[in-house]
């Protein structure tokens, strides 16, 4: 009632042809997506969990939790670490809310990413040359990590 009363203001008192609400509505399938026919096919289809792979009770979990935390050696560090990873999400996400509510900027960065998803597929991935020497910096840069260089 208010979407005609809304297209009448809006076109100055003409009033539009009204469809028919058939046609409003989708067509309902005839074909059931699941035929008593496929049932032999569906059963294959079916998959169980190994018993092995999963704990068996919550108690399980929470034990082998424990005994994990009881042979971390530095506690503190792992806490500041933990609540320090935690800020550090909360901060993203807030810096993230107030970028995407100026106007234009989500879009401008979206366009700057692509560009550089870009340029990066042509300097590194498109030739063979490229692929090797992005291969070598990750190995070295692996290295560097790992302090084996």
């Amino acid at each position: 009632m208010a979407a005609t009363a809304y297209s009448v203001a809006l076109l100055g008192g003409a009033r539009l042809p009204a469809a028919p609400r058939s046609a409003l509505l989708p067509r309902r399938s005839s074909v059931c997506p699941l035929r008593p026919q496929d049932a032999p096919r569906l059963s294959l289809l079916r998959a169980k969990a190994a018993s092995e792979d999963t704990p068996a009770s919550g108690d399980e979990l929470i034990e082998d939790l424990k005994a994990k935390w009881d042979a971390v050696e530095d506690k503190p560090t792992v806490l500041l670490y933990g609540g320090g990873a935690i800020v550090a999400l909360w901060l993203t996400t807030v810096v993230v809310g107030a970028i995407n509510a100026v106007p234009l900027l989500p879009k401008i960065l979206e366009l700057v990413g692509l560009g550089y998803t870009g340029w990066f597929v042509y300097r590194y991935l498109l030739f063979k040359e490229s692929r090797k020497e992005l291969a070598t910096d990750i190995e070295s840069l692996k290295k560097k990590i790992a302090g084996t260089e």
